[in-house]
């Protein structure tokens, strides 16, 4: 069954079952779709600060 992203909350649910998983940066991605499909700016923060940002990888 193909999974379809309509809303925020698709793509909140999304993000949860990816840090689930340990996909960060997927996980990340995916919530960052969803705080800008959100009106509210209080809650795309809420949604920003439950997926931080990974650490960006080092070059050596």
């Amino acid at each position: 069954m193909p999974l379809t992203f309509n809303t925020a909350a698709d793509y909140l649910e999304a993000a949860r079952e990816m840090a689930c998983s340990s996909r960060w940066a997927l996980a990340r991605l995916l919530a960052e779709e969803a705080a800008d499909r959100t009106s509210d700016p209080a809650q795309a923060a809420r949604i920003l600060a439950e997926f931080p940002a990974p650490n960006p990888r080092k070059e050596d």
